[in-house]
């Protein structure tokens, strides 16, 4: 039996898409989408119908609203906030100056030894201040760009409520919230500077402290960087060591191999997906229900969104920092101003989903792997191989690497599907072409140290960091583990006493992770 073909009306199409000499003429309360008059005794037969026109009344208002509350709101918005920008570079140069003058002063103090850690301080400050200063001027053009764009499709409005026929406002009206997005202000990289009031102390705490935060890493040093390498150096001669080098020594191994909780709290829902987003909020969703649960980092919840069918998994855009979703009635959908829209539709159930740096959409299905553009166009699908065995059997999840885009798969091959039992890691490249697998192997140098768990490799999720790493959940063995971007076994992050649900990484490469209801989160080293 041939499998349907799914149409969709292009905007601005009168005529139906499946009777094509007929014009559009009512709108379908259940389907949501315009249909002719033949379509009520076949595609639409015994679905709520009206008029056209008691639809576009209603679109009518919504265009005027929009215009309304974007001419006294946005744009009002948009103006301070450009003008803001020459108060932020100015302030920003200041801070920078002011915190070079003490340093300067600070270091006249000290021997000329020390001149060279006051370099690199300097160094610090400066390149931070060119970063800060790129970050505004981008958000300022991202500014400008967006004053453009909103005044242009204010225009296209009023030209759509003048003269506009019922299609064009009804097309209208659908893209007041899908066309263009107001763009994130930039964290700016902060630092201070604490001058030591007792320069008799230690040579190297003489030079006082220097902390700097922003663009994603926190730095507090008061120690010159010739003493760390020589105090490192002594440390690899003398590993037996018992005074204060020792301790150097284990603390930083203990930070090496261990994650470190910043915040740990119950869900106040289930969660088998979870999307960490700006603010310190995550969106989080449960493979067996229909809804959106939008947490803080605390674990209060702050928005939900019901769905009409279950939802099976979610994904953020790095691009436009929007959230994708796909559900059991395989519809591929972005939640816009607290509604999710369905961008295209699959020809299977969805199993999971991923967006990639490029704004594809890449959702995992039985026996195998597609990517689609936005609008729901296929670029690219897996297919068996010479022996009739796909890439992937059953994938559960889909992640991309930020730095080299390949994409990687946790398969439940399930001999229902053609596959093993054995679930694994499928890592394949921008082309799908399979790199390598891992099956939750760990070296038998490691097991001797460490109490790593007996039960099969069962992974849940998985995600990318941001220098390219892989992060594996392993559910049945309550731990996270650490992988090169080639496959190689680096280590466990850490152990828990609950199963392992769900693990993702925010931009700060914090881990959001889900022990049972439990959620923690990791702060841990990449290295």
């Amino acid at each position: 039996m041939a499998t349907p073909i799914i149409s969709f009306r292009m905007k601005g199409q009168t005529n139906c898409i499946y009777h094509k000499e007929r014009l559009l003429q009512l709108y379908c309360e259940k389907c949501q989408e315009l249909v002719c008059l033949k379509c009520l005794s076949s595609i639409h037969k015994i679905h709520p119908v009206c008029e056209l026109s008691e639809i576009t009344s209603q679109k009518k208002q919504d265009i005027k609203n929009f215009i309304d509350r974007t001419e006294k709101n946005d744009l009002v918005r948009i103006g301070k906030c450009i003008a803001s920008t020459d108060t932020l570079v100015k302030d920003n140069d200041s801070r920078f100056e002011k915190l070079s003058r003490q340093l300067k002063i600070q270091t006249d103090k000290l021997k000329q030894d020390l001149d060279k850690l006051t370099a690199e301080s300097l160094s610090v400050y400066q390149k931070m201040k060119e970063d800060n200063t790129k970050l505004i001027q981008k958000y300022k053009h991202d500014l400008e760009m967006y004053d453009k764009q909103l005044k242009q499709q204010i225009q296209e409005c009023k030209t759509a409520l003048q003269r506009g026929s019922h299609i064009e406002i009804f097309d209208t009206g659908c893209e007041i919230d899908s066309q263009i997005h107001f763009p994130v202000k930039p964290v700016l990289g902060t630092a201070s500077f604490t001058p030591n009031k007792n320069p008799r102390g230690l040579l190297e705490q003489a030079i006082g402290k220097v902390t700097t935060s922003g663009q994603g890493k926190t730095l507090t040093r008061s120690v010159p960087a010739f003493d760390v390498r020589r105090q490192s150096s002594q440390q690899q001669k003398c590993p037996e060591d018992k005074g204060n080098k020792g301790k150097q020594a284990v603390i930083r191994k203990t930070l090496k191999q261990s994650a470190i909780k910043v915040d740990e709290w119950e869900s106040p829902c289930r969660i088998s997906s979870i999307c960490p987003i700006t603010d310190d909020q995550a969106w989080t969703s449960y493979y067996f229900n229909s809804t959106l649960t939008l947490l803080d980092r605390k674990g209060t919840v702050i928005q939900k969104v019901i769905h009409r069918a279950v939802i099976r998994d979610i994904s953020l855009s790095p691009k436009t920092l929007r959230l994708w979703v796909c559900d059991a009635q395989n519809n591929i959908m972005e939640l816009i101003s607290g509604q999710l829209k369905i961008r295209f539709r699959t020809k299977e159930e969805p199993r999971c989903i991923t967006v990639t740096a490029r704004n594809h959409v890449i959702v995992g299905m039985t026996k195998h792997i597609s990517k689609f553009t936005t609008q729901g166009q296929m670029v690219l699908t897996t297919s068996a191989t010479g022996s009739g065995k796909p890439l992937v059997c059953t994938p559960s999840w889909i992640t991309e690497c930020p730095v080299t885009h390949n994409v990687a798969v946790i398969d439940f091959s399930k001999t229902s599907d053609g596959g093993d039992g054995n679930r694994h890691v499928v890592v394949g490249d921008t082309d799908f072409k399979k790199l390598f697998v891992y099956g939750g192997d760990i070296p038998s140098t490691y097991k001797q140290t460490q109490h790593t768990g007996g039960e099969p490799f069962n992974p849940r999720s998985l995600v990318y960091d941001s220098v390219g790493n892989l992060i594996v959940g392993d559910k049945d063995n309550y731990r996270i583990l650490l992988l090169s971007g080639g496959g190689e076994f680096l280590r466990i992050i850490h152990t828990d006493t609950c199963c392992m649900w769900v693990v993702d990484v925010d931009r700060n490469d914090v881990l959001w992770t889900v022990f049972g209801r439990n959620v923690q989160l990791l702060q841990y080293s990449s290295i």
